[in-house]
């Protein structure tokens, strides 16, 4: 099947398979024992796959808990009519606190004077609200640190409004099956919930699991678990993805705008940085780094053409990236361009071009623009 933009003059989108998102997540429901939840990240604009778009299909398939970075993320799922749990993973600012009220957003609170402003203002609305707690075991990055439990567990007390409804913390290593850090990390977390459980609190979940412990380590499951990119089949470790059946959800696809002959020795774009070595046939395609192709994509990245691989060649530019066809016969005006997904027998995975941008592959689906027009499909509805 020949994709089509959602947008007729958009010579660049991307097409977002929805089935296959299902497919992925009940691939990973089977790595899970019964009763263990999932909360579906879906912050960056789901990864670049349109968070609205993707909660909704996601809430058809039975995912009750979503998360995301900000509370303007939150806000935006809210007022598209997700009526699920929405978990603000990212911490929060003062001037957050009113519009996570008012939107039943569930905050994770990673410090003291953030929570006690919080509970002040909840007071004040006489509004009752459940929050995460976030514990920090060995990123170094948001939460209480786990070594000092017993200094801040006092902090927990006396509050009026706020319940601690959830405990969680984040792996700094998740991927390497012999990490010592990820065990030490697990270990450190259980002290906390023990601690916190001699000192009479009882919250209903724990999680720490993100996509990799998802996959690699069943220990770290506890009652809730947060894949990411593992939902839209794409992994910032490669080995994953070699070793389970998940499939990429988005495909991104551009067009031919200009095909031209270049005699040899001419150069190629800004800068000169490719001189042809021989007459050239070089396409030129309605596609650029403020669209989300990588600007160091330029000499080393490829695309298919007309089901065979064109290597991108000089600078790629803020609209337009010149690709080299001299090998490929018959490219013109107005032939579809794939830039992640399939077209013929060959494929180019956001995790193969992100080894040729020494980036990981979430960077790459991330950073292809929201303004770049998705297309969604489900095959099994059609």
């Amino acid at each position: 099947m020949k994709p089509h933009s959602p947008n007729k003059l958009a010579a660049t989108f991307c097409r977002v398979n929805l089935s296959v998102l299902r497919r992925n997540v009940d691939c990973l429901r089977n790595h899970l024992d019964a009763g263990v939840q999932i909360l579906a990240v879906v912050k960056a604009n789901a990864y670049g796959h349109g968070d609205i778009e993707i909660a909704q299909a996601l809430s058809k398939n039975s995912v009750q808990h979503f998360g995301v970075a900000t509370v303007a993320e939150g806000v935006r799922l809210r007022q598209a009519g997700i009526n699920d749990a929405i978990v603000v993973l990212g911490g929060l600012y003062t001037e957050d606190l009113t519009p996570l009220l008012e939107h039943s957003l569930t905050p994770v609170v990673t410090e003291y004077a953030i929570l006690k402003t919080l509970d002040a203002v909840a007071a004040a609305r006489n509004q009752r609200i459940e929050c995460h707690l976030k514990v920090d075991t060995g990123m170094g990055r948001l939460g209480w640190l786990a070594d000092t439990v017993h200094e801040w567990l006092p902090e927990l007390e006396g509050l009026q409004a706020v319940k601690i409804h959830a405990v969680m913390s984040h792996f700094a290593i998740a991927e390497g099956i012999e990490s010592p850090s990820r065990h030490r990390q697990l270990a450190s977390f259980h002290k906390v919930l023990a601690a916190l459980k001699r000192a009479g609190h009882e919250p209903v979940l724990a999680h720490m699991a993100n996509s990799a412990a998802l996959l690699t380590f069943p220990e770290s499951h506890l009652d809730m678990v947060r894949p990411g990119g593992t939902l839209y089949g794409i992994f910032s470790h490669p080995p994953l993805s070699r070793a389970n059946s998940l499939e990429p959800v988005l495909s991104w696809y551009s067009r031919v705008l200009q095909v031209k002959q270049i005699q040899r020795n001419k150069p190629v774009s800004y800068g000169e940085t490719f001189v042809t070595t021989r007459d050239s046939v070089i396409a030129t395609l309605s596609v650029g780094y403020s669209d989300g192709l990588k600007r160091s994509l330029s000499n080393k990245g490829w695309v298919l053409v007309r089901g065979q691989r064109a290597p991108i060649v000089g600078l790629v530019t803020m609209d337009l990236t010149m690709v080299d066809v001299t090998d490929i016969a018959g490219v013109q005006h107005g032939d579809e361009v794939v830039l992640l997904g399939t077209q013929g027998r060959e494929n180019i995975s956001a995790e193969e071009m992100a080894g040729w941008a020494d980036t990981i592959s979430y960077e790459i689906l991330t950073s292809i623009s929201s303004t770049i027009p998705r297309t969604y499909i489900d095959e099994e509805e059609a």
